[in-house]
């Protein structure tokens, strides 16, 4: 039996929405901080840096799965006019400055691994860009999209670290090229007619409409040609025009059949993910796994490839609970001795309530717990053993290693920053989350 025209749109809206997710999830976060002025997460526009010089707290919900050790430096950049140059001093301690396109995939990275300790010019280039790089620039990005953003970060020691955390973010600097050689700037690019970010958009037919003028930033790649050329034919082609409203009532229900397919298929990868491995990177190591990309959009919005940050958590225990919950038990994660996530740079388990993996209220104000966290207690055989419970434990031992989780469900992320090839090829395992007891 031959596909139908309806079968054959639905089929291209279910490949549409997987392709278009993150690029949709990038520019929910995109239009708070670089477009909608009112919006307290807005870090005044494109081209500067918006810095956090403390770690995450429950309060904080710019992102799903907050990363708690490495307070972010935020910033998104405009390629349209002429490309950027991101300024780095000499740095002493872990820190990376990802930039990433449109779909999420990254352009590349200045930072303690990629580039080095020490001080550094390096250009941001469109895909249009055709000009010469210039003397004192130090390495090049050349992004795919017009349009990308920066999830800084930078190592943090605790509340005494906070005056030279932030002296080293102040070291982070952005200038338009032209600027930076001190020349003439060219003719601004215009302005776009933002679409205003409703939740809607990510799950109705108001998502052709927003991927529609998205695209309009992002020049068709070859592995993209095929997809790109059946949304054209369906108006979704870059103009920012398409209207889902005057579309015939079959097509309509198609494109929402397929919204649903696709919606039913990202939930079904995102169960089969269990760790950070192959989800994030640049195109030329993920290819045009547009599912993969799509799910990790969901499973932690701008995580660091493997190569930065190695991520996993505990989403069950060692009873089959899925997931974990912080009233009905007590929990322990046990690390032999020689055990320990092996790490060049550190390593931290943090805490998130569910369903909206964010931070976890409580009176410790402790969020994450790792090889940095001062006071913690190993077993006279050299094991640590981490103590996961919603109440403060009495033991002083265990407070010392007491992570806190919420009264209700929870998940539990492990990440390790520069990862030993022994953790990235398996040999290193996590040991389970145990029940203690149950009430």
């Amino acid at each position: 039996m031959h596909p139908t025209h309806h079968d054959e749109i639905r089929r291209t809206a279910a490949e549409a929405w997987i392709f278009g997710h993150p690029v949709l999830e990038n520019y929910r976060t995109l239009y708070a901080q670089a477009v909608d002025a009112t919006d307290p997460r807005y870090v005044g526009g494109f081209g500067r840096f918006r810095h956090y010089a403390q770690p995450f707290t429950p309060a904080n919900t710019d992102v799903v799965t907050p990363n708690n050790d490495t307070p972010y430096s935020w910033a998104w950049l405009d390629l349209r006019a002429e490309p950027w140059v991101v300024s780095v001093p000499a740095v002493d301690r872990y820190y990376v400055l990802p930039f990433h396109d449109l779909d999420t995939t990254y352009v590349g990275f200045v930072g303690a691994r990629a580039t080095g300790p020490g001080p550094g010019h390096h250009l941001v280039a469109g895909p249009c860009w055709a000009g010469e790089v210039p003397p004192g620039v130090d390495g090049v990005l050349r992004a795919d999209t017009e349009l990308v953003g920066c999830v800084g970060r930078t190592a943090y020691a605790g509340p005494q670290d906070a005056d030279a955390l932030r002296a080293v973010q102040g070291g982070y600097r952005l200038r338009p090229l032209s600027a930076f050689l001190g020349a003439e700037p060219p003719a601004p690019a215009p302005e776009p007619a933002w679409p205003v970010w409703r939740e809607e958009a990510s799950t109705g037919l108001g998502f052709f409409a927003v991927l529609d003028f998205l695209l309009g930033f992002f020049p068709v790649l070859p592995g993209h040609r095929d997809l790109r050329g059946r949304l054209a034919a369906l108006g979704v082609d870059g103009r920012g025009t398409f209207d889902p409203g005057s579309l015939p009532a079959g097509v309509r229900s198609a494109l929402e059949a397929g919204i649903a397919d696709a919606r039913a298929e990202l939930e079904a990868a995102k169960a089969r993910t269990t760790s950070s491995a192959g989800l994030f990177g640049t195109r030329e190591q993920l290819g045009d796994d547009h599912l993969k990309r799509s799910a990790a959009a969901d499973k932690g919005l701008y995580g660091l490839p493997e190569a930065e940050a190695w991520y996993a958590g505990w989403l069950v225990d060692d009873q089959g609970h899925r997931p974990p919950d912080g009233a009905a038990h007590t929990y322990t994660v046990r690390f032999p001795a020689g055990q320990l996530p092996p790490a060049r740079y550190f390593w931290s388990a943090t805490a998130y309530r569910l369903p909206e993996r964010q931070l976890v209220d409580n009176p410790a104000d402790r969020y994450s717990i790792g090889d940095r966290t001062p006071g913690l207690v190993h077993g006279p055989d050299g094991s640590l053993t981490l103590h996961l419970r919603h109440e403060e434990p009495a033991d002083p031992v265990e407070r010392a290693n007491w992570l806190p989780v919420p009264a209700g469900p929870f998940m539990v992320a492990l990440r390790v920053y520069g990862p030993d090839p022994t953790v990235l090829d398996g040999t290193w395992t996590m040991p389970a989350l145990t029940v203690r007891s149950s009430r």
